[in-house]
């Protein structure tokens, strides 16, 4: 199961990680390394069509879900 929201879609992206901050010349250039932003999924039921499914969401669709439903 990928990880991916079953709403809005969003999944993993790509992105560097900086150690420190550029002095500005080029021989003293900060080392960036590969790194995952990972979103923040939850399995969570929700009600489709009047029966309960189980659904992975992410913090913000889960928060627009309750506002929503309620």
């Amino acid at each position: 199961m990928p990880a991916q929201c079953d709403r809005c879609g969003k999944s993993t992206a790509f992105g560097r990680n900086i150690r420190h901050k550029s002095t500005g010349r080029w021989q003293r250039k900060a080392s960036r390394t590969p790194r995952l932003f990972r979103p923040n999924l939850h399995r969570q039921v929700v009600w489709r069509d009047g029966r309960q499914v189980k659904l992975t969401l992410c913090t913000r669709c889960l928060r627009s879900e309750s506002k929503t439903a309620g």
